[in-house]
């Protein structure tokens, strides 16, 4: 498993409750609904290449790949942005 960035370390050092409170929405949201945990990092994966966001791109894909998501469904779900998000965006997303 791999340390947080930096400046994670730094935010949750400075602002305890406000980083747990954060970790403890992102846990209530992914068992709010009947997505499996894979689909869930998939579709923040799309959203993370969507907004541009190199840190989440990278770490989205490995959770997706620790809960089993293929090279190939982590291919597909960036190409599937295409027609939404452009060529360009999807490209500097691989």
């Amino acid at each position: 498993m791999r340390k947080p960035p930096r400046h994670f370390n730094q935010l949750t050092k400075r602002f305890p409750d406000y980083m747990t409170a954060l970790e403890r929405l992102g846990e209530t949201v992914k068992q709010a609904g009947p997505l499996d945990p894979k689909t869930s990092e998939l579709i923040q994966l799309a959203a993370a290449a969507a907004i541009r966001s190199e840190g989440a791109v990278h770490s989205h894909v490995r959770r997706a790949q620790d809960l089993g998501a293929s090279r190939e469904e982590i291919h597909h779900t960036l190409l599937l942005l295409t027609s939404t998000i452009g060529f360009p965006t999807v490209s500097a997303g691989r």
